[in-house]
């Protein structure tokens, strides 16, 4: 059976990994796994390097648990890592997240950040056009995480010196980053354009419209995309999902699992087999750096 694995949720059903209980980070693998996910990656909201560093003991703390106890009984994703989305990220794009915590990708500030995680650490997002990043981005690579680009101002030059300097991935395609232009296709025009380079797709009904959605589909290798939740703790399982919203009606997050999402593309026409394979096989290729 294969397994679907979310490699973007930061929480969901009241739980979000902004926690200092690891039981909470247990409460979202046993959600997620309530809707069929098998493994998934919580991912950690830029913060403060002492907030974030804090949120990540809690998720290790929940890894071993996993690992330590008995917990045949319970329905509940296993969680196999990390992804920090940030705090290296452009502050004109930072969507709904902390502006103000958004840091210089120095190594100093990433040395700080990750040590003593590093084996857990799965996926880094950052902005390439930021002043240090390529060089930030070789270093991510070099230590075996993946970096992905997101909340990003990038043209499409700077995208793409990103990809060659080691970037695997483009965060939440169109989702807080350059939209594309006829004059400038920006990051999102080279995460469509470049045929290897894999994509984050939000695919539940608010993020992107359909057509958006059909346009992905119809212009990038099929193998290269990954539909992920990007769920917030505001996210209601076992109910028909309403759009994540703060007052002024700016999206906060998803509020379907990917299993949710991915069964909603398919009963509105999208091929079962390539969006099957984009919450299973891709991000598992992903993850293990698989290029085929």
């Amino acid at each position: 059976m294969r397994k679907v694995i979310d490699i973007h949720t930061h929480g969901i059903g009241g739980y979000d990994t902004r926690t200092t209980v690891e039981e909470h980070v247990l409460k979202i693998a046993e959600i997620h796994g309530s809707q069929g996910v098998s493994e998934i990656i919580p991912t950690i909201y830029p913060a403060t390097i002492k907030v974030m560093r804090e949120n990540m003991a809690v998720v290790k703390k929940a890894m071993e648990l996993q690992k330590t106890e008995d917990r045949s009984q319970k329905t509940e994703s296993r969680i196999i890592g990390i992804h920090l989305e940030g705090p290296f990220l452009n502050p004109s794009k930072c969507g709904v997240l902390n502006a103000i915590t958004f840091i210089e990708p120095s190594e100093d500030n990433f040395k700080e950040l990750v040590e003593g995680f590093e084996d857990i650490i799965k996926i880094i997002t950052i902005a390439p056009e930021i002043n240090g990043s390529i060089k930030l981005i070789k270093k991510i690579t070099d230590m075996g995480i993946i970096a992905s680009m997101g909340h990003s101002d990038a043209t499409y030059a700077e995208a793409e010196a990103g990809f060659h300097a080691g970037a695997r991935g483009i965060t939440h395609i169109f989702n807080a980053m350059r939209g594309f232009h006829h004059r400038e296709p920006g990051i999102a025009g080279f995460g469509l354009l470049n045929q290897d380079i894999y994509i984050e797709v939000i695919a539940d009904p608010y993020h992107l419209h359909s057509k958006t959605l059909e346009l992905i589909f119809k212009t990038k290798n099929h193998n290269r995309i990954i539909i992920v939740s990007d769920s917030v703790k505001e996210a209601t399982p076992f109910t028909k999902s309403q759009g994540v919203t703060d007052t002024y009606g700016k999206l906060l997050g998803g509020c379907m699992t990917i299993a949710e999402s991915s069964k909603r593309l398919i009963d509105i026409g999208f091929d079962e087999d390539v969006i099957m394979k984009c919450i299973t096989e891709n991000p598992e290729k992903y993850l293990k750096h698989e290029n085929n």
